[in-house]
């Protein structure tokens, strides 16, 4: 069971930990995400942040908007490096149709929360989110520590 879980945090690239404090994440979907080449090879450096980025919907497209991919030293001269191009995200029809539900919902946006490795690919899981307000945050950082006094109090 171990080998499981140290395999699985091998293929996350990167993570937007803000996402979740910020927004209570409702659902989650896996989508693929349309990349040029150099971005690939920067993406196996981990040469990626996802923290700023959101996620748009447009056009009856899925784009995303804002992460930054460091271009490396070693790209081709006749290749145009942007760094925080648009990018656009492959999702099915019908996944796109309950986005776009779940988004004309007042309060609720779509926020990416990871990068990772899937059986070759490179895909980004997005989450449906609503916003948590300033008292929310403060109960959830209650709460952590609230458990970690818990378990210093247990140990001892």
């Amino acid at each position: 069971m171990n080998k499981n879980k140290a395999k699985q945090n091998t293929n996350i690239i990167a993570t937007n930990k803000k996402a979740r404090y910020d927004y209570f994440i409702e659902q989650t979907i896996e989508s693929g995400i349309s990349l040029c080449g150099w971005e690939v090879k920067s993406i196996r450096n981990a040469k990626v942040q996802i923290k700023e980025s959101y996620v748009i919907l447009k056009n009856n497209e899925v784009f995303l908007l804002g992460s930054y991919i460091t271009p490396l030293l070693s790209t081709s001269n006749h290749v145009q490096a942007d760094p925080v191009r648009t990018r656009k995200l492959l999702l099915k029809r019908y996944e796109i149709n309950k986005l776009r539900d779940k988004i004309e919902q007042k309060g609720y946006t779509v926020v990416p929360l990871k990068l990772y490795w899937s059986k070759g690919n490179i895909k980004l899981e997005i989450g449906v989110a609503k916003g948590k307000k300033n008292q929310d945050k403060r109960q959830q950082i209650k709460e952590r520590q609230w458990k970690i006094e818990k378990a210093r109090s247990m140990k001892n």
